[in-house]
């Protein structure tokens, strides 16, 4: 059975509350596609501006296999320990046939998943390009207003399109395996220009002679490209989720670039500049919602479609003729 929905300001308070119940209903709320709900869900993420931007905002990404939820799970336990509240919006593949989940991030975050400072939600991606769900923003944003000092976002992995995560976190980390000459072909040179900082993950027992000279080959690497806009200098360095080694120093790290990008100003640049993308890419989305609202209501999509399919007209030609007939009615 469905629950009642709360109005916008019940959920805001439970969220300020530190409610977790309130704000897990209140992220499956923003992820429904409801028209009703979508009506609540912005009032809601109005409501709860005032509350955010405090928190630090935690891309990480990596190859498959590199381990990316075990290391969450040994990062974030080591921040609750110290006091630090945490929460992950671990992005799963989803089924393009039924939209949902796949995999379930809580199943293998075990030691940080019972801790009362974590909170984990996993979300499908639901056929969204740039490994991020559609509604991560807003979920982001909401688990600020919760009084959550590190918002960790998990990407599914390294891929083409995967560069959205990086319009809206502080700092992009970049998980590797010791194999390094085999990865350095595989990966996106964009995703490595992207990144912030490199750990390499699994660096224990056998792997960490590989993963010393993976170090540094990645930091040969990070040198052939152009300085950050942020005057910061992408490190590289070694890390063992399952032994918990380099945990820490990842964390000074993530502090030291805090306070290096608030005193020469571009941390709040930063966040200027992702309002601003979240802003242009709610346009993009709002008109490609209505454009095919109307067309579909005219009944001129299904025609389109048989004349590509029948050769009459190609691609191209036909998304011009529609949008040109949509912007003259």
């Amino acid at each position: 059975m469905r629950r009642k929905r709360l109005s916008p300001e019940a959920y805001k308070d439970g969220i300020v509350k530190q409610d977790r119940a309130v704000l897990g209903r209140a992220i499956t709320l923003i992820e429904s596609t409801l028209p009703s709900d979508r009506a609540i869900a912005d009032d809601l993420i109005q409501a709860c501006m005032p509350f955010t931007g405090k928190s630090f905002r935690l891309g990480i990404s990596g190859v498959p296999g590199v381990g990316k939820s075990t290391f969450i799970d040994s990062f974030g336990s080591l921040l609750v320990e110290r006091g630090i509240r945490v929460a992950v919006l671990a992005i799963d593949p989803s089924s393009q046939q039924s939209k949902g989940s796949i995999l379930g991030d809580k199943t293998r975050m075990n030691r940080l998943s019972h801790h009362p400072l974590a909170f984990i939600r996993p979300s499908p991606t639901s056929g969204t390009l740039g490994g991020v769900a559609s509604k991560t923003r807003e979920s982001l944003l909401l688990c600020e207003a919760a009084g959550f000092d590190v918002i960790i976002v998990e990407t599914v992995g390294v891929g083409q399109s995967e560069t959205a995560v990086r319009d809206m976190v502080d700092f992009f980390l970049l998980l590797m395996l010791p194999n390094a000459g085999d990865e350095l072909q595989g990966i996106k040179k964009g995703i490595m220009e992207m990144a912030d900082s490199i750990a390499i993950n699994k660096s224990d027992g056998n792997f960490l002679p590989k993963a010393r000279e993976a170090k540094a080959t990645y930091a040969q690497a990070l040198r052939l490209f152009a300085r950050k806009e942020s005057e910061w200098t992408p490190k590289v360095l070694l890390s063992s989720a399952l032994e918990g080694k380099g945990m820490d120093e990842i964390w000074s790290m993530l502090t030291s670039y805090r306070e290096k990008l608030e005193k020469n100003g571009y941390w709040e640049a930063q966040r200027r500049f992702q309002m601003r993308t979240w802003f242009e890419d709610s346009i993009k989305q709002s008109l490609l919602d209505i454009f095919y609202k109307e067309v579909q209501a005219e009944g001129k999509l299904e025609e389109i479609y048989e004349q590509i399919n029948t050769s009459q007209i190609s691609p191209i030609q036909a998304a011009r003729s529609l949008i040109e007939t949509w912007r003259n009615s």
